[in-house]
């Protein structure tokens, strides 16, 4: 836990808040136990996969075991979880015969990123053997990687309501980390640079920009085109998208955690767009700029996101390496090395 760098505060004595806590002085702590094991249990039942072999569902989450809390000590939250999953899953193949296995996550915790849990799926014992079985190890065990990656946004917005009072002067202004900090100095670069920030929607929350490169061994055409074209985007995401590639188009992809609008479109050279996930605070989007460099051979992609909540900076990074960069290199060949 020192990567807060004050320490674990489950060892600091816990102060009494009063009337008077107009700056958020006191330390005060939120337990999320209860509302999480309900938010994951409902997250994690149902989901599904399909492939030409059959079907696999979670139709039981046996075990969700573990505990979470949300801190505010100074107007900074601090939030620790850290739980132990099981579930059941069914799979039914394209000729009716039915098949049944387990899930195990023992590592959701704060202390790891999504991209490193350990999520086994299993066959059961007395199961003959399926395809199936690899369905729910890959794409399986991908949906669950999301949907868990989605509590964690779910537990810094949904449930941290309320938690950072007023302050005498109006709303309170979360105290920074040096490495909050940091991300502050970007968007303040930002601010003065002389480019107009995204679309205000009335949620004020600390924001960051981050920059993003990649090559691709195609041309800029072709990868402009994936971008704006609906069976492209659905071809890399290997799911139902809706893509209106045109200016004020909108876009929804990845069963609806990716959606917003774009709001400029340079053909074979530039996109921009309103973005957002669907786990952040209400009416929030980042602008998204791609812009798109021939270098010959190859084409150098540049992703420019300005407006990323402080608290989603590493998961917006993530997300667009896994679910953009490396999709779209795998699905259509494009490959080439990030940096």
């Amino acid at each position: 836990m020192a990567k807060w760098g004050e320490g674990d505060p489950r060892w600091i004595v816990e102060e009494r808040a009063d009337a008077t806590n107009v700056n958020n002085w006191h330390w005060t702590e939120r337990d999320a136990t209860n509302w999480s094991s309900d938010k994951l249990k409902s997250l994690l039942l149902g989901l599904s996969v399909e492939s030409d072999e059959g079907g696999c569902e979670v139709t039981e989450v046996s075990k969700v075991e573990g505990e979470a809390s949300i801190n505010n000590r100074k107007g900074k939250l601090i939030f620790f979880y850290e739980w132990n999953l099981k579930a059941t899953w069914t799979g039914k193949s394209k000729a009716g015969v039915e098949y049944k296995g387990s899930i195990e996550v023992p590592n959701l915790s704060d202390e790891n990123g999504t991209e490193d849990l350990d999520i086994s799926v299993t066959l059961n014992k007395d199961e003959p053997d399926t395809p199936l079985l690899h369905l729910m190890k890959t794409e399986g065990a991908e949906k669950i990687r999301e949907v868990l990656g989605s509590y964690v946004g779910f537990l810094k917005t949904e449930f941290t309501q309320g938690m950072i009072l007023p302050t005498a002067n109006g709303v309170a202004k979360p105290q920074l980390t040096s490495q909050s900090k940091s991300k502050q100095d970007k968007t303040q670069i930002l601010s003065s640079s002389g480019t107009a920030p995204p679309t205000s929607t009335g949620v004020k929350i600390p924001t960051c920009k981050l920059t993003l490169k990649d090559t691709f061994l195609t041309s800029p055409a072709e990868l402009y085109r994936v971008f704006v074209n609906q069976e492209m985007v659905q071809a890399f995401t290997r799911r139902p998208a809706t893509v209106e590639g045109e200016r004020g188009g909108k876009f929804r992809l990845l069963e609806g955690n990716v959606f917003g609008e774009f709001t400029e479109l340079v053909p074979d050279e530039k996109i921009v767009m309103k973005w957002r996930f669907n786990n952040w605070p209400c009416e929030h989007y980042a602008t998204i700029t791609l812009t798109f460099s021939d270098l010959r051979n190859e084409t150098e992609l540049k992703v420019e996101c300005r407006g990323v909540p402080d608290s989603e900076e590493e998961q917006t990074k993530e997300g667009w390496k896994r679910y953009y960069f490396h999709a779209i290199k795998q699905t259509f060949g494009y490959g080439a090395t990030i940096f």
